[in-house]
């Protein structure tokens, strides 16, 4: 059956393999975004399919469309972003929120939403199972997105208990792959576009904090197999990678795909950047029958190609890539 979906953020790096995705299926999808850190060309490729369609709006603002299904990825997602404005982007997950659950309230459509493994805060639990509340510092310069997911949350739960909303929450991990914006200051990003240009490869603080890394491909496939489980499911449920490692082990990975002869630098730590993040899945594992498929060294060539080409085509300029 042809469902009607509407994908919020859906010319981010995620949002826009979603609606391909789910365009592929057979779908017919409303894909939103205010272009604030989506990008056009993400999904120009898109704009011919006549089950595609584009709105250029804000998700702080209500909107009004017949939907089966909504995926809420709307926010800024990359500390570079989210703090260029901290205010709107606490605004975006909590008013956005709001707005999407008032749509699937009246719609009586399924909602999912794209929480992060930020709400684990610097986690003293390792790694994290979803039964963790986290540590979070309320008032700290990542907290307009940590608290924001984290109330999201709550409405999201709030929601499906007084109103009966169907919902699905999934904690995204660390994910990466072609289409991540070279300037959004995420760590694998960063590497890549370092390398790639022979600049010096900056790690923050010792290199031994730790990360998972999700390769795209994998999450939107744990994502579409969230919304399609019963509405007993409503999560959440973590999404990402298992295997584990460190900074350093990244930088030298880069270097050893890219074969260059960038040099690895180190700067002080940024405040309450999380010291280890890994994800416990065994609650993805048995109830969507999901785990990651990509692992690190594949995934980062893929990634490393696009970059490259993005390097020598016509994109660097829009990039402002020097």
């Amino acid at each position: 059956m042809r469902k009607r979906i509407l994908v919020t953020g859906g010319a981010g790096f995620l949002g826009s393999h979603l609606c391909e995705r789910l365009l592929d299926q057979g779908h017919d999808v409303l894909c939103l975004d205010n272009l604030f850190t989506g990008q056009k060309q993400n999904i120009a490729h898109l704009m011919s399919n006549p089950y595609f369609g584009f709105v250029r709006n804000d998700v702080t603002f209500p909107f009004f469309v017949e939907v089966d299904e909504i995926y809420n990825l709307a926010c800024p997602a990359s500390p570079v972003h989210y703090q260029f404005d901290p205010v709107q982007t606490t605004k975006t997950s909590v008013h956005g929120a709001i707005n999407m659950l008032g749509l699937a309230k009246r719609t009586k459509a399924k909602i999912l939403q794209a929480s992060t493994s930020e709400v684990y805060g610097d986690p003293e639990i390792h790694p994290q199972p979803e039964s963790y509340w986290g540590k979070v510092n309320p008032i700290g310069i990542r907290s307009c997105y940590d608290e924001g997911k984290r109330c999201a949350e709550t409405l999201f739960f709030d929601y499906h208990r007084q109103h009966k909303v169907r919902i699905k929450v999934a904690r995204i991990f660390n994910t990466y792959g072609p289409r991540m914006h070279p300037n959004d200051g995420r760590v694998v990003s960063n590497f890549i576009m370092q390398a790639l240009t022979g600049k010096d490869i900056t790690i923050f603080g010792d290199g031994l904090q730790t990360r998972s890394f999700c390769y795209r491909d994998d999450l939107i496939e744990g994502l579409i197999r969230l919304m399609n489980t019963s509405d007993e499911v409503t999560g959440p449920i973590n999404i990402g990678n298992p295997n584990e490692f460190t900074m350093l082990e990244l930088a030298q990975s880069v270097l050893k795909i890219t074969n260059s002869s960038s040099k690895i630098i180190f700067k002080p730590l940024p405040s309450d950047d999380p010291k280890q993040r890994q994800p416990v899945i065994t609650i993805a594992k048995q109830v969507l029958n999901w785990e990651p498929t990509i692992q690190l060294e594949e995934g980062l060539k893929k990634t490393i190609a696009y970059f490259d080409d993005l390097l020598k085509g016509d994109l660097a300029k829009f990039y402002d890539i020097k």
